[in-house]
């Protein structure tokens, strides 16, 4: 039994007060209909993720406009019926008494130029490099892809607009906040890295060039929602999407991090800063030799900067007691989210969890393959 332990005690988070500190981490499922609208069977996944109240889920990626996001079945925020669709959702998890931040994704060189080109868009991205070892929308081919064009100042602009008008759209759903995906090697990540961001403008060529498309993005998004409905997730030791993890991304990363803790002194604290742990002590063979072996370690100075509310993931289900060592710590869960919708009851009474099944964890869109399984079949704990 765990229920005397931090991760199952209140705690306020921006506007909303949790009644678990465990939260439902962002997790694609690609179930949206052909015109990226949320359907009445992720309206029911989310229901039933919802049902221990004061629950905090946030979304899966969810695209800010045409151009940030080709891949097919991914939601989007940008469109009326999408509006509807999502409200339809966030009515769901209001009625069982909890909460939902939308997260805000924009792809940059991880899309697919053949998808984007369909809705006649350009494969954009911070700067002309080419991406290696990328998967195909399938999940398993590997497709060669050329380098994306970079984007020009006006368009960065315009992107930062982008984000905006969609965090209004999700509150205009119902949405408790946002969060700015600024992690795993997508659009707003890859102004972060050196290897992807190889601008000789105001948006590139140093530590404060680099964090600047994020925290005008923050910024923005803060002014229209305020900011205490706004989150943002970061993945500063993540190699995902070919980064480059060749040096310490703690001096830039610091930055970004301090910049924002600044802002909340100033009055302008956001929600929730969220980090996703390392993901190489699942290979030791792959771990750089800078990376010390107390993987949790890692972040740390992420928590030594930032004086807010702080939502950590990776693994979480097997480290529960991290919660126990401050006050501010919010555990996402991922994959066992998906199998197990009752896993914040199971974690608190010791009770075993579903296993997962990753074969489902992707939907193609095929009417011929019911989209529920593996989505909205896992079976809660009947005893």
């Amino acid at each position: 039994m765990n229920a005397d332990k931090n991760a199952f005690k209140s705690l306020k988070v921006g506007n909303v007060t949790l009644q678990t500190r465990i939260a439902m981490a962002p997790l694609t499922r690609t179930r949206a209909d052909d015109n990226r609208v949320p359907t009445s069977t992720m309206a029911e996944y989310y229901e039933q993720r919802s049902r221990v109240p004061g629950t905090l889920l946030i979304t899966e990626g969810t695209f800010i406009h045409c151009a940030a996001g080709g891949l097919p079945h991914v939601p989007g925020i940008w469109s009326e019926s999408q509006i509807e669709g999502w409200k339809a959702v966030f009515d769901k998890i209001h009625a069982n008494g909890s909460f939902v931040f939308v997260q805000l994704w924009a792809l940059g060189r991880q899309d697919s130029p053949d998808d984007l080109a369909k809705y006649g868009y350009d494969y954009v991205a911070p700067s002309a490099v080419k991406i290696g070892r990328v998967v195909g929308s399938d999940g398993t081919s590997k497709k060669e892809r050329p380098p994306p064009r970079a984007l020009t100042k006006d368009e960065i602009k315009q992107y930062v607009q982008w984000y905006v008008q969609a965090a209004k759209n999700a509150i205009a759903a119902g949405a408790d906040g946002v969060e700015i995906h600024g992690a795993n090697g997508y659009l707003v990540d890859q102004f972060l890295h050196y290897n992807t961001n190889q601008r000789t403008d105001e948006y590139g060529g140093s530590i404060v060039n680099r964090a600047r498309f994020a925290l005008e993005v923050l910024d923005a998004v803060s002014e229209a929602v305020g900011p205490e409905r706004v989150g943002i997730r970061l993945s500063p030791w993540g190699g995902f999407g070919d980064l480059a993890v060749d040096i310490s991304p703690i001096p830039q990363w610091s930055y970004l991090v301090a910049e924002i803790e600044r802002r909340a002194t100033e009055g302008k604290r956001i929600a929730y800063i969220s980090t996703m742990e390392c993901r190489w002590r699942q290979d030791e063979a792959l771990m750089p030799a800078r990376v010390p072996k107390d993987i949790y370690s890692l972040n740390n100075f992420v928590g030594f900067i930032w004086n807010g509310p702080w939502i950590r993931s990776g693994q979480m289900t097997d480290s529960i007691d991290l919660a126990d060592q401050d006050d501010r710590t919010v555990l996402a869960i991922g994959r066992y989210f998906i199998s197990t919708p009752d896993v914040i009851r199971r974690l608190r009474d010791g009770l075993e969890l579903n296993p997962y099944n990753r074969e489902t964890f992707y939907h193609s869109g095929s009417k011929a393959i019911d989209a529920s399984v593996g989505y909205t079949d896992y079976p809660f704990y009947d005893k």
